[in-house]
């Protein structure tokens, strides 16, 4: 290793191998905190705009993504959905730590449609249907025995057969128009890589970013 001044230079080396569809580099890094993250690789930071412009911010579940964009389910009643439902533009970011890695994505947010809720709906497990029915997500909670008997009653209305997917309950599919790769370097010298567009059928521009 050369050195400069009597210490060793640094070497700075990027890690980040550009492809011509973000969506493809995405999917390789997935995999790989899919098989490395010990805890929620698919568990992603969703940012909303409130009505006063203050900005909220809470995890949810990536559920699926394609070209079409990147989904994620929720009460539409709760205080996120209402948010989107205003204003629909939001962001997204996964940190996987054990990897040194993150990836932040910026764009429009529409509707899943009913027949994609319903699909996913039916995949989740029983407790979780049936908790969806029972919680008035984001709104005042007397105390966790009123919690406790509403989904006693709901499992009750569903002893038997198929529990229904409540109709204020779908998802929102995140298009995005900005996707930064960000790796963890040596000294703070990260690599980043950000692909951008102008809408969601535009072609993909890349550039580099200074850490």
């Amino acid at each position: 290793m050369p050195v400069v001044e009597g210490r060793p230079a640094l070497h700075i080396v990027g890690m980040i191998r550009e492809k011509a569809d973000p969506l493809e580099l995405f999917a390789e890094w997935f995999a790989e905190a899919e098989k490395g993250e010990p805890n929620d690789p698919s568990a992603m930071a969703l940012a909303t705009v409130g009505a006063d412009g203050m900005p909220s911010q809470r995890m949810v579940l990536l559920k699926d993504y394609d070209a079409a964009g990147f989904v994620f389910y929720t009460n539409y009643e709760s205080r996120k959905a209402q948010q989107l439902l205003a204003h629909p533009k939001a962001a997204l970011l996964f940190h996987w730590k054990s990897l040194r890695r993150q990836v932040r994505l910026e764009g429009p947010v529409t509707k899943t449609t009913p027949e994609e809720a319903d699909a996913y709906f039916a995949t989740r497990a029983r407790g979780s249907q049936i908790g969806a029915w029972a919680s008035d997500q984001s709104r005042p909670l007397e105390s966790r025995f009123a919690l406790e008997k509403r989904v006693a009653e709901v499992g009750a209305r569903y002893l038997i057969g198929s529990v229904p997917r409540p109709a204020h309950w779908s998802g929102f599919r995140l298009q995005p128009t900005l996707i930064e790769f960000w790796q963890d370097g040596a000294f703070r010298l990260h690599d980043r890589l950000e692909y951008r567009r102008a809408s969601g059928d535009a072609p993909w521009s890349t550039r580099t970013l200074y850490p």
